[in-house]
């Protein structure tokens, strides 16, 4: 998959709202998809906690080892075995399991390596966004773009119902599931008007899951 072309701001994104769905008594936290550890510092400097990282790129992972104890490069299924089993209380998906070829696989295999009672978060694009959705409902159009919902490194495609059947399907107890970054356009409004605000979820270009894992 082609990175390279990614801007920098891709790689460094703080992820402030992702941050709240962090428990206080995490000890041990991995972050997949880490980039150059922006988030993942932040965590570590906030809560004390000890906090890994997996990064696909080589240039990204090189930047978060300055700040994070201990970072993998390469791709998180390529690094599974040498992650720890039973050790991580919290493990971050930010924007990463869309770009994985079987992220149900993944996230199954993922278990293995979480303490008990440990919880994934997991932040996923949704198809049904308004921006994404309606060129394809009125353009029929399926266009990539360089970022966002659309991102042309995107392997995978999700709403709302399927993210939570993915995790349960794994066996993960889903928390927590919203909505995040709402959109401040008018659109949504006005085609939720004729449908009696019953498709809220064209409203918010990702879903924050919060799950544990129960089997």
């Amino acid at each position: 998959m082609d990175y390279q072309n990614k801007s920098e701001r891709y790689y460094s994104k703080v992820r402030q709202e992702m941050k709240k769905y962090l428990p206080e008594n995490a000890e041990r936290i991995i972050d997949v998809g880490c980039g150059n550890g922006s988030f993942a510092s932040g965590i570590r400097k906030e809560s004390g906690a000890e906090v890994w990282g997996v990064e696909y790129t080589q240039e990204g992972a090189q930047e978060a080892e300055k700040v994070l104890d201990k970072v993998f490069s390469g791709s998180c299924e390529e690094n599974l075995k040498s992650l720890p089993d039973h050790y991580f209380d919290v493990a971050f998906f930010n924007d990463v399991l869309e770009h994985m070829p079987d992220p149900a696989k993944l996230l199954s295999e993922f278990k293995l390596k979480m303490a008990p009672g440990g919880i994934v978060i997991s932040s996923i694009p949704n198809i049904r966004y308004h921006n994404a959705l309606l060129p394809i409902l009125f353009k029929k159009d399926f266009r990539y773009k360089s970022s966002g919902v659309m991102d042309y490194t995107h392997l995978r495609f999700f709403t709302s119902k399927s993210i939570t059947r993915l995790f349960e399907e794994q066996g993960y107890e889903v928390i927590v599931h919203e909505g995040i970054n709402r959109s401040k356009s008018l659109k949504p409004v006005l085609y939720n008007i004729p449908l009696l605000f019953t498709q809220m979820d064209i409203f918010y270009p990702q879903f924050a899951t919060v799950a544990k894992v129960v089997k």
